[in-house]
């Protein structure tokens, strides 16, 4: 199984772990950092929409938060998300 990286992990940003899951598992989103308490739900709409939109199905997506914006957090989980698509090139 193949996983791919964006992001980092400086504060205002955020490093966005995914791996390809088994066929028919669907999205799986784990989440840790410190804003997650409190902006949990958005983190997880915005992860899911975003791998929504670009084609993504079976994957387990790992967000480390340090207080990324919405658009921050959107690009890292695209880039990532296109990283997967060309087979994990960096």
């Amino acid at each position: 199984m193949q996983t791919v990286q964006a992001g980092t992990l400086e504060s205002m940003d955020c490093l966005v772990t995914l791996t390809e899951a088994e066929k028919g598992r669907g999205v799986s989103v784990s989440m840790e950092g410190s804003s997650v308490t409190r902006f949990g739900d958005a983190i997880l709409r915005a992860t899911k929409e975003t791998l929504r939109k670009m084609g993504a199905r079976d994957v387990a997506a790992s967000i480390q938060d340090n207080g990324a914006s919405d658009l921050v957090l959107r690009a890292r989980v695209e880039a990532a998300a296109l990283r997967l698509k060309a087979g994990g090139a960096q």
